[in-house]
């Protein structure tokens, strides 16, 4: 576990972290308090990347072909 905070953290650093902690806890060898503060800790983590899915979620966009074959414009796509 780092000391990095979360909101500074990439997606992809994120994940990994939270395999992680994911992979301690399933472990088993924590102690209970150390539980407590890895399963706060994962909280925040799932919470950060949902919030950087949708983000890139609203992002994507998906291109619409005109009656030329050229892109005529963009279109938010459904949500997941």
């Amino acid at each position: 576990m780092t000391d990095k905070p979360v909101a500074d953290m990439s997606f992809e650093d994120a994940m990994a972290e939270l395999e992680r902690v994911v992979s301690q806890l399933e472990g088993s060898k924590v102690a209970l308090e150390d539980s407590i503060a890895l399963y706060e800790r994962g909280e925040e983590l799932k919470k950060h990347c949902e919030a950087k899915l949708k983000s890139a979620e609203e992002k994507v966009a998906q291109i619409t072909l005109g009656s030329d074959g050229q892109p005529s414009g963009t279109k938010p796509v459904e949500s997941l």
